[in-house]
């Protein structure tokens, strides 16, 4: 595997590291937990220097878009600026309505996936993901980088040993 100029990691494992934060729409944090179950430990910074720098190539080898098509949200003017300046905006709800239609199956799948049928059923799911959640969100800003890693390393056995007696 090689490595390009100036980085820590192979071209494999960046091409997959911003692959996935694109793909499926993750967090810098959770590309890094993606990596480290794989046995590769960087830093959710990287990550996010990786996905920013791979994202000004793509756009300068695909060429910057003349128009951006958005809603009227006023938060978007600014990224837009940021990463295409030079393209025209336009916020017509006319022409906004194709693009509202293609997240239409995204957002039916959200909407039947964030319901719960009772307080109950959620007060069951929410205690079960909060026991996982400490056990693989350490209190980072209290830990020196080595012991966040060490505590991530222990996490994943844990889990693995769990699953294991589950399976069995």
């Amino acid at each position: 595997m090689s490595r390009p100029k100036g980085f820590c990691c192979p071209r494999e494992i960046i091409a997959y590291a911003v692959w996935a934060y694109h793909r499926f729409a993750l967090s810098t944090a959770d590309v890094e937990d993606l990596l480290a179950t794989r046995g590769v430990i960087v830093i959710r910074e990287a990550v996010r220097l990786w996905v920013n720098r791979f994202f000004k190539r793509l756009v300068a080898k695909l060429g910057e878009p003349r128009a951006v098509v958005t809603d009227k949200l006023r938060s978007s003017i600014k990224s837009i600026k940021t990463r295409a300046p030079d393209a025209d905006h336009r916020a017509h709800k006319g022409l906004n309505n194709a693009i509202e239609v293609s997240h239409r199956a995204t957002r039916k799948r959200e909407k039947i996936m964030s319901r719960f049928k009772s307080h109950r059923q959620a007060q069951r799911f929410l205690s079960a993901h909060d026991q996982i959640n400490l056990i693989f969100r350490p209190r980072r800003y209290q830990l020196t980088a080595n012991a966040s890693r060490h505590a991530h390393s222990d996490a994943f056995n844990l889990w693995d040993n769990y699953t294991a007696e589950m399976a069995t």
